[in-house]
Formats: structure tokens, sequence, C-alpha cells
């Protein structure tokens, strides 16, 4: 059994993450779990541990449900290291402030320009002797640069004490895909290419870039979503049953089913930019970058072979969810003689906004004739009403548990499958906001289609 992390450093604290996520989750942690160690706030911006503090309450104001006896104790807890990155003052600053804590978690909440620097500052301090590095996503630009990521960590940190962060799969919903699937026999039996037609998933929001478009115009929806989150979705969706008691046993199934995965062609993705993107401030003129990806993928296994896998995200699209669809081959015979539309027997997973899971069945029509109807019986449907995914992954790192976090080779395997349609090597098509695309992703599905769009009520259910 891991040790528990004594102590938590994290990078960045005066940023944007921090504010909106890294302070609601750590009061989380002391509110739910009892969280008790230093906890040491490093930033460049030449702050006292009184303006830090007062960021706290301000971003517990905003974005969290404060708890005053909660907040007392954050504070209570809060250190803050103020200085250079680049510098080695700032490391051995926050040397002294570890006092004794000798297994910290160090998380940063940093550009991955600085993933090197800040790694290398820890282990030079001394720091990073038994420390655990929590590092965000994107893991590199492509596999070369991950590789060399990966590389550059492994000098100061071993395997297991590395912790790359994908914040989706701390979800409640994503995390219910799992267990659903595994925890209800009736479903395994099914769960293989003699019984699925295909798959469908989709990532949808119905805004644009807003104030990421500096980010996002480097970045793409490839390596924004489909590269990590979709691709993850995918292995909980189709990976093997974890075996045996190992920790690593999850992780392993998951490496096992990505490194099946074939390579995407270019010939099997549509890419889309919506209409206006090149007008948004800090967009570069005449970007070619996409707002929207549609692929086909296949899973070169015995359990999946031949079934086609369709993953499509986008910007300003009709409305925000994320679904997954798994269709189920009709019979080969229609008892009833009926004309039975595509996607009749069908298992709907919606992760977001809300949590639902629906089965779709045939139901007969009253009356003499043996004609029925599609209908869906839904078999769960909750609010969104769930821990923070920082909070449940933060505390998981403290812990050891890497189950929900990427390892290498998890992470190379999802950059291989992409590779081959990275940046501008297949055509742009402009699509109009709130439409579900470029007219090319319909012709993409072709028969095995057609796109499952989910519907979101002016509630939000399902």
């Amino acid at each position: 059994m891991p040790e528990h992390s004594d102590a938590l450093v994290f990078f960045g604290a005066t940023g944007d993450l921090a504010y909106k996520q890294i302070f609601p989750s750590l009061l989380g942690l002391v509110r739910d779990e009892g969280l008790d160690v230093p906890i040491i706030a490093v930033a460049r911006a030449g702050w006292s541990l009184d303006q830090l503090k007062r960021r706290a309450k301000d971003s517990l104001a905003q974005h969290g449900t404060v708890d005053q006896k909660a907040l007392e104790k954050l504070l209570s807890l809060l250190h803050y290291v103020s200085g250079d990155y680049e510098d080695p003052t700032t490391f051995a600053n926050l040397y002294r402030e570890l006092g004794e804590a000798k297994r910290p978690l160090a998380y940063l909440a940093v550009p991955p320009s600085l993933f090197g620097t800040v790694a290398e500052g820890i282990a030079k301090s001394g720091v990073s002797q038994d420390a655990r590095l929590v590092i965000e996503k994107p893991f590199g630009h492509d596999r070369a640069s991950s590789k060399d990521l990966n590389a550059m960590l492994r000098k100061h940190f071993p395997e297991e004490n590395i912790f790359r962060i994908d914040h989706f799969l701390g979800k409640e919903p994503v995390q219910n895909l799992l267990y659903t699937r595994f925890a209800n026999p009736m479903f395994e039996p099914i769960w293989n290419r003699d019984h699925v037609r295909g798959i469908q998933i989709t990532m949808a929001e119905d805004f644009g870039v807003t104030d990421r478009a500096a980010f996002y115009d480097a970045t793409g929806a490839n390596r924004d979503v489909l590269q990590n989150h979709l691709l993850q979705l995918l292995a909980h969706l189709a990976m093997d049953p974890p075996t045996g008691e190992e920790s690593e046993a999850l992780r392993d199934q998951k490496s096992s089913l990505l490194k099946a995965v074939r390579p995407i062609r270019p010939e099997d993705v549509v890419r889309g930019q919506y209409n206006g993107y090149r007008d948004v401030p800090g967009v570069h003129p005449g970007s070619t970058v996409e707002t929207y990806i549609a692929v086909r993928l296949f899973i070169e296994s015995w359990r999946w072979e031949g079934v086609p896998i369709y993953i499509r995200s986008g910007k300003n699209l009709p409305v925000t969810v994320t679904e997954v669809s798994v269709e189920f081959r009709r019979p080969p015979r229609e008892t009833f003689g009926e004309l039975v539309p595509g996607g009749s027997a069908h298992m709907r997973f919606r992760l977001g906004p809300d949590m639902a899971i629906g089965m779709g069945l045939r139901v007969k029509q009253p009356g003499d004739r043996m004609v029925g109807d599609d209908t869906e019986l839904m078999l769960t449907a909750q609010a969104a009403n769930y821990r923070p995914p920082y909070q449940r992954l933060l505390g998981d790192a403290m812990h050891g548990n890497g189950d929900l976090f990427g390892r290498e080779d998890i992470v190379d395997a999802q950059w291989r499958i992409v590779e081959p349609i990275l940046g501008n090597v297949t055509p742009l098509y402009t699509y109009e906001a709130g439409s579900w695309g470029p007219d090319e992703a319909t012709r993409l599905i072709g028969s095995d289609g057609p796109w499952r769009d989910p519907v979101v009520t002016k509630e939000g259910a399902a």
C-alpha cells in the first residue's frame, strides 16, 4: 500500500486553473476527506500569503460552496513561496517551507513549456527524493515531443511517481460508464463484434473558443479532446475486464485496448471550422486549425474486429453534451416482417451535462397488428451533483493511486492513433454555428449512420 503524501505543493497558484478548480477541490479534500498536511502554493506573482488567502476566499465564493469551518482549516494549512521557476532560490525556499515533510505531492498547474524547468528545480533542491509529480495535459504536442517529455521527467521521477492528470477521467459519469460495464453480468456476453453493429461518441459544445482563442489556435479539436478525453472514453467502453488484484490491472487493459486501435487514416477524418472563428481575437489570420473533428476508427482485436467506431467533437454545435451510443445488431430475420430503423436496439450513456443510461427497445403498438415503435427504457438519470473531478484526482494522487491517470505507454498509444492526422494534412471544411458540423461528416459515416444527435431539454435532462 503506497504511503500518503505528507504535503501538497502546487505551482501556478495565482493562475486561472487554481482559481476555478484547485482551491474548491482543496476545500473539498479538507471538508470531506480530512486533508491535514501543509499546502504550499508557489507562483511568480510576487504576492504575500495574505493576498493568496484573499484569492482563495474569492475563488471559493465564486466557484465553490463555502463551509466556514473547512475554509478556516484550509487557510491555516496554506503556505506561500514567491519566485521565478528558473531561480534555484525559489526551490530552496520551497524546501525550507516543507519542513519535515518527506513525501510531498507536487502539482504543476503551469504551461507545458515549464514542466521540465519545474521538475528539474524540484529535483536539484532535494525535494524529489520521495515526491510525486502531477502534470496537466497536454502531454506533448505530438508523439515525438511526448516521448521527449517523458524522458525528461523520468530523469528525476520514477514512472510510478508521475501522475499525468486528465480531469475528464475524474468525472463521476465517466467512472459510471466503466462501472456499469463490469458490474452487470448481462452486458459482457453481448459486448463484442457478434452483437454490436457500431459505436458512436459525441462531445459537443454550444459555444466557441471564448477566452481560450490563443491556446486553442495552437491546439485544435484533435489535440484538445480527441487525443486524450475521447480516446480514454473509448478505452473505458471497449477494454477487457481487469484481471487479478495488481494495482496496475486497470491501466494494463486500457493500454492493451489503445495499442490495438488502428492509427487513423486521413480518409477517415473530417475536420471543420465554424464560420467566424478567424475573426476571434487571438486567432491567427487564415488559421487552418479545426474546431470540429469527426473520425472513423477500428480496433484490431478478436472482440471488436470490423466494428466501426465514430467519434466527433466540435465547438458552436447545437448543444453542450457528451454521449456514447452502442448500437446492437438486429436479428438475422425480423420475426414480424417490419422494416426496423437502424439504431433501434442501442445502449446510450449520457456523460454530461447530466448523467443518464438508456436502452433502446421495440414496443408493440396497441391493436391487432404485430408492429411496434422505438422507445427508450431509462435505466437511470441523475443530476450532475458530483464530487469535483480535481478533488477526486488530487486525493487519489495523494494516496499514490494511479488508476485514473495517464501512464507513459497509454499516452504514447494515444499519440500513435492520431499522429497521421495531426495538423493541416486533410481538407478543412466550414460549418455554420449552431449546426452539427460540416456536411462531409454525414458522408463519412455513410451507411453506418446516421449520426445519433443527442437531445438536451431546457432542464438539461436526457
